[in-house]
């Protein structure tokens, strides 16, 4: 298998894409954190160098392991083995809509044809335990789709997911990997990835090797939702990961689309709680398109009902500051705790700059001391 791409001529210098993967791949750094680091410090080189005195300053009792030249090396090296490439957020393979979500990957490391990445994306997710009308409804909508100029992206698990890829692979299919791009999961879907790379892409933003944990299944439906113009739910329970997905769709201004099913079917319950919350309807490939390509309709009651947003985590615009007063810093720390709150109502009641509990917060993850939830929430570990 190998990975289709062509030089650009806006592709990183590889020294600079190496420090990303290096600074990326360092303990307690998440794509926020990595952002807000460059924000504050302007460079890679310049985070990787001040990144243990700031966890040091958020509380941490040793320094934080930053991620080796060696380890980073041979990373690279095996990736380039396998057949597959890192792509850094700014150049020609990196999803458009993907670099708009607030958390979005410096680095992904994907494997087949970069090109799907052109076309326009609609994500298709569902239940494991798929029923034989859902996988059929399944494979309607994604021929068609594709029939359509559409490339189909979904997650690769079992029921709904496998359905969407295989359904797809004539036009197009882009597979989202939990963990590193060498792990697939679950195994027998291991002949449907080769003939993936064929035409389509599998992609992640996690290390060659890495065993995919239950935390990391949401931080890979974020990344099946940000790369997709609009989302369909096929079948989902009351509390299933695709109703995860769904709200992440609406965090991210995408159109979510349900199909219905019988108040009989446990499956259908998530699908049926999300078109009584104002999602669109999903009955017709042909009507999904048309709206997927027209402009963008928000529902609010859906957007409502899904999740709440902090201002602070969008922030507009504000000036980095190189440190803050420990009063400061006591007041954000002492603001926080075990249940999350939004970034802004931490600003409010601390009265305490943005800026300053921007930094804060690196501090604080930094030292394995925060964690970061959906819509901006934050709370301590």
């Amino acid at each position: 298998m190998t990975v289709s791409i062509t030089s650009k001529e806006d592709e990183l210098p590889e020294r600079e894409k190496f420090n990303r993967l290096r600074l990326i791949r360092s303990e307690n750094v998440g794509p926020v954190t990595y952002h807000s680091l460059i924000r504050f410090f302007g460079s890679v080189s310049s985070a990787l160098d001040r990144a243990n005195e700031l966890a040091a300053r958020g509380g941490s009792k040793r320094s934080i392991v930053l991620a080796s030249v060696e380890s980073v090396e041979l990373e690279w090296e095996k990736t380039l083995q396998l057949g597959a490439a890192f792509v850094a957020e700014g150049e020609a393979f990196y999803p458009d809509l993907l670099g708009h979500i607030h958390d979005q990957p410096p680095i992904l490391t994907i494997m087949g044809n970069g090109d799907i990445f052109q076309k326009d994306i609609i994500g298709i997710i569902g239940s494991r335990n798929a029923s034989v009308a859902g996988k059929t409804l399944t494979q309607r909508f994604a021929s068609e789709l594709g029939d359509l100029g559409f490339a189909i992206a979904s997650g690769l698990a079992r029921g709904i997911d496998t359905c969407a890829h295989v359904a797809s692979l004539k036009h197009g299919t882009v597979a989202v990997f939990a963990g590193g791009i060498d792990i697939i999961y679950p195994p027998e879907n291991r002949k449907l990835t080769t003939d993936i790379t064929e035409n389509g892409i599998l992609f992640t933003e996690m290390p060659l090797g890495w065993k995919p944990r239950a935390r990391d299944f949401p931080r890979r439906n974020r990344l099946v939702s940000g790369i997709s113009k609009s989302v369909i739910v096929i079948e989902a329970a009351k509390r299933s990961g695709s109703l995860i997905t769904a709200r992440l769709a609406m965090e991210q201004n995408r159109d979510v689309f349900a199909v219905p099913g019988s108040p009989l079917d446990p499956r259908a319950e998530g699908t049926n709680q999300l078109i009584k919350n104002g999602a669109y309807l999903a009955l017709d490939a042909t009507e999904i398109a048309d709206i997927t390509s027209g402009e963008k309709m928000i529902r609010d009651s859906l957007q409502k009902s899904l999740f709440e947003t902090s201002d602070a985590y969008f922030p507009s615009e504000w000036e980095p500051v190189d440190d803050i007063p420990n009063k400061d810093r006591d007041k954000i720390v002492n603001a926080l705790g075990p249940t999350p709150v939004l970034i802004d109502m931490i600003v409010r009641m601390t009265e305490v700059d943005l800026a300053s509990v921007q930094l804060a917060l690196i501090e604080l993850d930094l030292a394995g001391r925060l964690e970061r939830h959906a819509g901006g929430r934050v709370s301590l570990v």
